[in-house]
């Protein structure tokens, strides 16, 4: 997809490109987003129970434990 440099258009070449991408956003299908919220929610429920950041990481698989005795330089 080439670089167009929007600086060097005419007004005429600026209306004709936003005319054309307005014809590619109505195409798009739209979703109410209540709807879309809804079906979110319940994906992410779904997967709690395997959501490391709910259940939190089994102490001998965590790799950023603290190690203890570690050496103290004063």
């Amino acid at each position: 997809m080439p670089v167009i440099d929007v600086e060097n258009l005419t007004d005429l070449e600026k209306a004709k490109m936003e005319v054309e991408q307005l014809k590619k956003e109505v195409k798009l299908e739209r979703a109410v987003v209540s709807k879309c919220c809804t079906e979110f929610m319940e994906h992410v429920q779904g997967l709690v129970e395997e959501d490391t950041l709910v259940k939190g990481i089994a102490e001998d698989k965590n790799p950023f434990k603290e190690l203890k005795g570690g050496c103290v330089i004063c």
